[in-house]
């Protein structure tokens, strides 16, 4: 995803949400200061692989054979704690450091790629987390403009940030397990997001020429992109 084809959705979640843009740039060389930049050729086995990109929603048991039978698994934040307790192994974890910390930290500590992400509201967590992490295994991203070793693959939510991810590196289809944008047990502020990440899903899709099954039913109530 190229920064400048990203921005002017940037810019509206940032409307939408009034976040601040100074703040995610803060936060975002902040975490630049603790991290080293990532070897990115270890994400090569994405090119042409069937990936899994696996929500926290409860649907994400039952659905943990579609991960499974994938050959790479991306995991949102606790879902990699979720289906690793089902023996789904997974490739890569994708969080912004709000939940489980710890299995951001295990898992490197494993040899397992975590993508980390600073945003406005999070540098506590970077600062607090970040230093504990295997840095080599720390693949720094950001929503703002990227800048040093912090990439920009697209995105908002954990979830649809790991979707952008695998589309840079070349993923040849993508797959949706443990997504529930209709969970009526999240707060409205998470109601919202979920609106913006199946907003951004809708967007891949049409970019990379796709149906996701995660959005059958669903297109013709989309606000597009």
């Amino acid at each position: 995803m190229n920064y400048q084809t990203w921005l002017p959705v940037y810019e509206r979640i940032l409307d939408d949400f009034g976040y601040d843009r100074a703040g995610d740039e803060r936060a975002r060389d902040r975490l630049a200061t603790l991290v080293t930049a990532f070897d990115e050729s270890r994400l090569d086995r994405l090119d042409g692989a069937s990936v899994a990109v696996a929500g926290a929603g409860p649907s994400l048991e039952a659905e943990a054979g579609v991960a499974a039978d994938a050959e790479m698994v991306i995991a949102a934040s606790v879902a990699a704690d979720r289906l690793r307790e089902v023996g789904v192994t997974v490739d890569l974890m994708v969080t912004d450091l709000d939940k489980t910390p710890a299995t951001a930290r295990d898992l490197t500590r494993e040899g397992v790629p975590v993508a980390v992400h600073a945003h406005g509201d999070n540098v506590p967590a970077v600062e607090r987390w970040v230093p504990r992490l295997d840095g080599e295994h720390v693949l720094p991203t950001t929503q703002a403009e990227p800048t040093g070793p912090v990439r920009n693959y697209g995105g908002f939510t954990d979830g649809d940030r790991a979707a952008f991810l695998a589309d840079a590196f070349g993923a040849a289809s993508l797959r949706f397990p443990g997504w529930d944008f209709d969970d009526a047990s999240v707060g409205p502020e998470k109601r919202r997001k979920l609106a913006w990440a199946e907003r951004l899903l809708h967007w891949l899709e049409r970019r990379r020429g796709e149906r996701f099954a995660v959005l059958d039913g669903r297109r013709s109530g989309i606000d597009p992109i």
